[in-house]
């Protein structure tokens, strides 16, 4: 089995030029077989909200859901890197709150690191994270938390000052002390910017292929997700698909007495049935 990576070896990957493979996952199974097939690191994310509570958005999410799934993800994942996503409300209040949280994901779930939402607003919160001795990542371009300040789940950087701004958030996220950034919908060139010029690792969700990983949401890389497909969603399987049609033939067996099959059934131990019938005949 293979060892758990950890912070130097995410950064020896970025440093040889080697590609970290992550995805998000909120339960045991899913887990599990990403661990077998060799995922790098698993996020936790707070897009549990939509895949799994059916939230509009990612908004409702609390920390006692993002705790609970993540419990679960380590049990499946045991070795490997597992990141725990902060909610929305878990750091904004205050920075006591944010180091407080950011201890309960590791004392209650083992993650091995936080993630949390914003460039420069938050540089504090991830200052204080870090010297508390916790891992935390930086998430900046499109911050789904931030959507409505945003004007909706758009892309960032499409025009050289607003792809400033977001070079800027990363840079003052490396200086707070965050361990590596993932950035969200922001043109690649803007991405290989980042990734060129700090020596942190710099993860893409939608931010093209010169960053030093990717991150998908295992239910859209899956076909799961069905409510909307971002564009920078390719899609390795269709679950939804297969669901659909194992329940439709469940239905159809059931109503023409095809299932349960007599392989299907327990039986008595030979003698028994005679016993009962005979009980029951009295």
């Amino acid at each position: 089995m293979a060892r758990k990576l950890n912070r130097w070896d995410l950064l020896k990957k970025k440093q040889k030029g080697e590609k970290v493979v992550w995805i998000t996952s909120y339960d045991f199974i899913t887990a599990q077989l990403a661990e077998e097939c060799g995922i790098d690191m698993i996020l936790v994310g707070d897009s549990l909200g939509m895949c799994v509570y059916g939230y509009p958005g990612t908004l409702p999410v609390t920390m006692e859901q993002c705790i609970y799934h993540s419990e679960a993800v380590r049990r499946g994942a045991p070795n490997t890197f597992v990141i725990g996503d902060m909610p929305f409300g878990s750091y904004q209040t205050s920075v006591r709150d944010a180091v407080i949280n950011a201890v309960r994901f590791h004392k209650e779930a083992a993650v091995d690191a936080v993630k949390l939402e914003g460039g420069k607003t938050v540089t504090g919160i991830v200052r204080a994270i870090s010297q508390s001795g916790m891992l935390c990542m930086g998430h900046i371009g499109l911050t789904p938390q931030s959507s409505g300040v945003l004007g909706g789940f758009k892309a960032q950087g499409l025009t050289a000052e607003s792809a400033e701004a977001v070079i800027e958030d990363a840079r003052a996220l490396h200086d707070a002390g965050a361990f590596s950034i993932l950035v969200e919908a922001v043109p690649p060139e803007v991405t290989q910017i980042i990734k060129d010029e700090l020596p942190i690792p710099i993860y893409s969700i939608g931010a093209g292929m010169h960053a030093d990983g990717q991150l998908m949401i295992v239910s859209d890389l899956v076909g799961q997700f069905q409510a909307f497909t971002p564009k920078f969603v390719k899609k390795y399987g269709n679950v939804a698909g297969e669901i659909r049609n194992a329940i439709s033939a469940y239905i159809k067996d059931v109503g023409e007495s095809k299932f349960p099959a007599d392989e299907h059934c327990y039986h008595m131990f030979a003698g028994e049935l005679e016993k009962l019938r005979a009980k029951f005949r009295k």
